[in-house]
């Protein structure tokens, strides 16, 4: 699960990043047992909640015009690309006419697709991304390869580990949306708003979940988002 450090991009063999990096050299075992949890949990998972994703995939279908997922190109474990499985919240073809972040007022939100976002149900296929290894239930948020980057030394320590489906980060942020109308409603654009203002910040609960990383506490964050769902 943790790469070789010489098998790291050349330009991450950095004491910034090396500092995270001996950290997580250090819990190896509990980074075995994440990645077997993960495994398990996400099949067991995917077969008991196969009617949900059934229905919302029609729902999906018969609420707007194009596919049932979105399967946007994001950043994982040492910097690779990956193609993640979310459901599709916006109009076909949403990035080729906006930003890639959406603030809450955004127009190319599907009326579903807003209904299925405030529960975050968007984020079950993901459980497919987990089964293949290419994300962790607990982890950094996968961004696109814009914004990865845009990233300072420091915060690429977060790609030491598989992205996750939620976060310390996810819950602080969980009213992102209401986060970026702030900025952009003083004429800033998602862009700016989002890499100058709200990455960073977000950042900050990044790294310290993997100074502080334990198979224990990714229980935890996963309880602490499951209650934040039902708020």
């Amino acid at each position: 699960m943790l790469a070789q450090w010489n098998q790291l991009p050349e330009e991450w063999k950095t004491d910034a990043i090396r500092r995270y990096y001996d950290l997580l050299l250090k819990r190896k075992g509990s980074l075995l047992i994440k990645r077997g949890f993960d495994l398990i949990v996400s099949l067991i998972m995917t077969i008991l909640l196969s009617p949900v994703l059934l229905i919302l995939a029609i729902l999906i279908k018969v609420d707007s015009k194009g596919p049932v997922f979105y399967r946007q190109v994001r950043v994982t474990t040492g910097g690779k690309d990956f193609r993640i499985f979310k459901f599709r919240t916006m109009v076909q073809n949403a990035d080729q006419i906006g930003a890639l972040v959406t603030s809450g007022n955004d127009s190319r939100i599907t009326k579903i697709g807003s209904k299925i976002r405030k529960c975050r149900l968007d984020e079950l296929p993901q459980l497919f991304n987990v089964i293949k290894g290419e994300m962790s239930f607990v982890g950094t948020r996968p961004e696109v390869r814009k914004y990865v980057e845009a990233y300072k030394e420091e915060m690429k320590a977060t790609l030491l580990l598989p992205a996750g489906i939620t976060s310390l980060a996810s819950i602080r942020f969980k009213d992102e949306d209401v986060m970026m109308d702030k900025y952009t409603g003083r004429g800033m654009s998602t862009d700016h708003a989002y890499v100058e203002h709200v990455l960073p910040e977000k950042m900050k609960y990044n790294l310290e979940y993997i100074r502080d990383f334990s198979f224990l506490k990714d229980i935890g964050l996963m309880w602490k988002t499951f209650v934040s769902i039902l708020k």
